[in-house]
């Protein structure tokens, strides 16, 4: 049962069944995973099952918290904790992106030169060291992806939503409710034609350019970079549809909005990984 917060306690939750709903949720989806992977019947219907579960999960553990903090039990020494675990979320995905970066700059500028050097040369006979490249083993013809076009559009769709987020934040602080439902709604909004515009370059890619995962290095490693980097926005965009419904809920005030300040962080997160991957995969 919580009580109102005071300065001087640390709110401590009551036990909870959501952390053993979560281990079940993660087991079926590596169960499903696993099974899928290796055509093993019924495999696709546990892994659907883990997604369902990770999602009941999801909303009610969010939901306890969301009432906790709506309910007042939370102290600034909760919300201080709070915002170190954000930061640290947002650090591990630093290095979460930069591990992909680094194996991209391991295939162009260490790995592609040396087998196309003349100690190599034999054992990859007529192979270029040059980017974009499928590798020494690829034998389908491919056109890489260019710069000008959907990936500069979505450049500029990320670059002003994190400019409506902001917007939005602004009108936050002012107690300006309006203003941040239509900031909130503006960012969404640009996140989800970003996430289109993203499926159909996909689309384009696999139909017209022969550009696939199975396209040697360049293909996995564009792939997952963008992917990955897709991934995210949708997930920040989920979470930007949550803090809207709630602000029309009437929560957060100008003092207390934690929630709203950590998915905006996640989002500008989102912007700058975007814009290292505009300039290293599709520009250079």
């Amino acid at each position: 049962m919580s009580h109102p917060a005071s300065a001087n306690r640390y709110f401590v939750p009551a036990p909870s069944h959501w952390p053993l709903v979560g281990s079940l949720a993660l087991l079926l989806l590596a169960s499903g995973a696993v099974l899928t992977m290796n055509s093993i019947a019924n495999g696709g219907f546990v892994l659907m099952g883990g997604f369902a579960v990770l999602a009941v999960m999801l909303f009610g553990w969010f939901g306890r918290v969301i009432g906790e903090s709506e309910s007042g039990s939370y102290n600034p020494q909760v919300d201080r904790s709070f915002r170190w675990a954000m930061a640290w979320f947002i650090f591990s995905e630093v290095m979460f992106f930069a591990a992909f970066f680094g194996a991209l700059f391991y295939v162009r500028v260490l790995s592609v030169p040396d087998i196309a050097s003349a100690d190599q040369a034999a054992l990859w006979d007529g192979f270029k060291g040059q980017w974009p490249t499928a590798g020494p083993a690829a034998k389908d013809l491919f056109t890489p992806m260019h710069a000008w076009g959907i990936p500069a559009i979505n450049t500029l769709l990320l670059l002003s939503s994190g400019v409506t987020v902001t917007w939005a934040h602004w009108g936050l602080i002012a107690n300006k409710r309006q203003q941040l439902i239509i900031g909130l709604a503006l960012t969404i909004a640009l996140g989800l034609l970003f996430i289109s515009l993203q499926a159909y370059e996909y689309a384009e890619a696999y139909s017209h350019l022969n550009l696939k995962m199975t396209t040697g290095v360049y293909g996995s490693t564009f792939y997952m970079l963008t992917g990955f980097h897709g991934f995210h926005v949708t997930l920040g965009a989920t979470m930007l549809i949550v803090i809207l419904m709630r602000t029309m809920k009437g929560h957060f005030t100008a003092e207390r909005h934690f929630a709203f300040e950590a998915v905006a962080w996640y989002w500008h997160f989102v912007d700058v990984v975007w814009l290292g991957l505009f300039v290293v995969v599709y520009w250079l």
